[in-house]
């Protein structure tokens, strides 16, 4: 995943000075294009569903993982473990809610790059061949929703299946 949020970053610093310089000739142009940019990206669901999606599912699997936590189960994700190891002591509560919020706002902010990315392409591609604007403007949803799903099933599902697991474990064992 974080290669790809490279890759749009780049891609965007490198699109970026292309629709400033074309706009040159207007300041007021340039000013309009980063307050329309910033304001489809703000306005634009596929920018939070990643994280909340994420968030939601990370969260349901930590909270239903506790009850077997403290009958003595171990945490098999390294990343909420207190070793970093798999099949070890889990971290605290809190250290686990935190490590949770932190990796949802990296979801956030690979999906702010990517919809940032494709509101620039949309908007230079349009400018410069205005004749396919409604092409461009579908194309980008196209985009926006296939990476937003994307993300979103990759970071959730195996946490919503583990959720599920954990509180057919915590009710087998009478947790």
């Amino acid at each position: 995943m974080r290669s790809i949020g490279r890759f749009l970053l780049v891609t965007l610093m490198l699109v970026t000075p292309t629709a400033a310089f074309a706009q040159s000739d207007e300041a007021d142009s340039s000013s309009s294009m980063f307050w329309d940019i910033t304001k489809s990206v703000v306005l634009d669901p596929t920018t939070y569903a990643p994280a909340v999606l994420s968030y939601s599912s990370m969260k349901l699997d930590w909270n239903s993982s506790q009850p077997l936590f403290r009958n003595g189960w171990v945490e098999q994700n390294h990343r909420f473990t207190l070793s970093g190891r798999p099949n070890d002591l889990p971290v605290s509560v809190a250290e686990g809610n935190s490590r949770i919020r932190k990796m949802a706002l990296l979801h956030l902010q690979e999906s702010v790059v990517n919809n940032v990315a494709a509101n620039v392409f949309e908007r230079v591609l349009t400018n410069r061949y205005p004749q396919h604007r409604k092409l461009f403007k579908a194309l980008s949803w196209a985009e926006r929703i296939a990476f937003a799903s994307y993300v979103s099933y990759v970071a959730s599902a195996t946490h919503f299946e583990q959720a599920d697991r954990n509180r057919q474990l915590a009710r087998q064992y009478g947790y």
